[in-house]
């Protein structure tokens, strides 16, 4: 588990310092646009690479195999049904769960972004509209590709495949750990993790119990093309 601890936090720590430097140093651009940027170049490949190198450790080969261990064959529909089902308890949750956490985190989240430049509130649809039409639309193709395909997918395979498979000695704690990681692994939105818990845990344990982590990654990718949707709507409204 220490091993775990020191290549989440340590990587995602220094990705989150690029972030935000790049995002200073680069006013020009949405910060968001820079988060997918920086995401694309060093989080997911370092978090691909960590898979890779262990399956070449264990099996001689790069590939995802790491990220595999133990997995079971399920029906397409069966998953499908089961992603459905967890998105609507994510649904759930996000009008339940997330409200209350933010009305208590409220004050909180005040003083944080009190230090940092306006476009690091990605809540600020006002800030996104502010920049060139042109700009916008990238940024929106770009997170909208980012943040349904790319992250969800090797989140995935990194936390509930590679992760969940090395700390497997903790049984059914296992995808209780590992959820509670991932959560606090998003330094760059640091005040929804009570919500972030409530909504994957439930797709991390039926992964684990179905030794499948397709359950929780189409769960997961349906989460993300929702919100994503949403923003864009609210962008482009």
């Amino acid at each position: 588990m220490k091993k775990t601890m020191v290549m989440v936090f340590g990587t995602t720590g220094i990705f989150t310092a690029l972030y935000l430097i790049t995002g200073i140093m680069l006013p020009q651009l949405p910060t968001l646009l820079i988060f997918c940027i920086v995401a694309g170049v060093f989080l997911m490949p370092v978090e691909l690479f960590l898979i890779l190198r262990q399956s070449k450790k264990d099996y001689g080969k790069y590939t995802l195999e790491a990220a595999l261990i133990g997995q079971e064959k399920q029906p397409i529909i069966k998953i499908l049904f089961y992603a459905l089902v967890l998105f609507g308890i994510a649904g759930i949750f996000s009008i339940t769960i997330q409200p209350l956490e933010n009305m208590l985190l409220s004050a909180f989240r005040e003083k944080l972004l009190s230090f940092l430049p306006v476009g690091f509130d990605w809540n600020n649809i006002e800030y996104i509209k502010s920049f060139p039409k042109n700009i916008i639309l990238v940024t929106c193709v770009i997170y909208f590709i980012f943040n349904v395909f790319v992250g969800p997918i090797t989140e995935e395979f990194f936390f509930r495949g590679y992760l969940t498979a090395y700390n497997s000695k903790y049984g059914k704690w296992t995808p209780v750990i590992i959820t509670i990681i991932f959560s606090l692994y998003h330094f760059w939105l640091p005040l929804h993790n009570v919500f972030r818990i409530f909504v994957f845990l439930p797709m991390a344990y039926i992964s684990y119990r179905k030794r499948n982590i397709y359950f929780c990654m189409v769960s997961h990718i349906l989460c993300n093309l929702f919100s994503t949707i949403s923003f864009i709507i609210a962008v482009f409204n």
